[in-house]
């Protein structure tokens, strides 16, 4: 798996504390969701997850870890910029094609972050306080779209809690809504350190712990099982959707070898995509006090170095 909403990151070595946009492979950068949705053409977001398959193919890359379509709820939201909008509809459909564009190479996805993560200040922490109408009407409709639509390969699991109980072991969000009510047929697995409690996330749905606790999570479910917690069933129903993932990965991964991405298409690509997401705004009755031709000045460090990575996840 490697981060790529808006083009792959592939680290080339271990990244280092505080050199989180060095040690990366080489690969397109693609506008960012925000750019993407205010395009509102699915065919650009079909081309987009096509492209960036491509290039997930010719960097041995199996699983995309996006699209981002978390809800704008508010402007102070660090992370705004990837995701797809403030409209559910027009963010599951555009979420729904860019998945298809991209596992229609057999290349996986993983929707994120499930859900109602619409902040990032206190995200490890936080419980998103929502009622059932607009759970189901705001924060659930474009993953639900989604779901429906595409069948992302893998869905995450957010950090914070929903109603006092964490995303990662919120069984009404992982299991009975996810599972039975839309269908859902890949794997869950939680957003980097997101998990809790590895055991009541197993019983919830949720399948994957990212990244390793070096052991110490399995013990808890071996306890778990020898102690009666866990049934023996559930847990082998969760093996038995990793193990066809890893499997479905590893078939990919064989047929791959020695293809080779248009890295020259997908940068015309994504200028396209740049061209038509442009937004222009009017200083209608002269709201801004700016002369015509008047000059700017952009001063600070991002004038001088330009950020386009999110700090590494997009």
């Amino acid at each position: 798996m490697t981060d790529g909403p808006h083009g792959i990151r592939k680290e080339i070595a271990a990244m280092k504390i505080g050199n989180v946009f060095g040690n990366t492979q080489k690969a397109t950068c693609f506008t960012p969701a925000v750019t993407l949705a205010s395009t509102w053409n699915c065919d650009l977001a079909y081309k987009m997850g096509d492209a960036i398959a491509k290039e997930a193919m010719d960097q041995g890359v199996t699983t995309v870890l996006g699209p981002g379509i978390n809800i704008k709820r508010n402007p102070l939201c660090g992370r705004n910029f990837e995701y797809l909008s403030e409209d559910p509809y027009l963010t599951g459909e555009m979420a729904a094609s860019y998945i298809n564009g991209c596992q229609d190479n057999g290349i996986g996805t993983s929707l994120k972050h499930y859900a109602v993560n619409s902040q990032e200040y206190r995200r490890m922490a936080i419980s998103s306080e929502v009622d059932e109408r607009a759970l189901r009407e705001i924060y659930l409709r474009a993953f639900e779209i989604a779901v429906k639509k595409a069948q992302p390969k893998t869905i995450m699991a957010s950090y914070n809690l929903i109603n006092g109980v964490y995303a990662c072991e919120n069984k009404h969000l992982l299991w009975d809504i996810l599972r039975e009510e839309w269908g859902y047929k890949g794997i869950v697995l939680s957003d980097w350190g997101a998990v809790n409690d590895r055991v009541q996330g197993i019983i919830a749905g949720m399948d994957l712990e990212m990244p390793s606790s070096a052991g110490i999570r399995d013990k808890e479910i071996v306890d778990a099982v020898n102690d009666g917690t866990l049934r023996e069933d559930v847990l082998d129903s969760c093996i038995e959707r990793i193990l066809n993932f890893v499997f479905d990965c590893a078939k990919k991964s064989r047929d791959m070898q020695g293809y080779n991405a248009d890295y020259d298409y997908s940068h015309k690509l994504t200028r396209e995509i740049a061209t038509e997401g442009a937004t222009l705004l009017k200083n209608d009755e002269d709201f801004l006090p700016f002369e015509d031709n008047t000059d700017f000045a952009l001063i600070g460090s991002l004038a001088e170095f330009p950020r386009y990575q999110g700090t590494g996840s997009s």
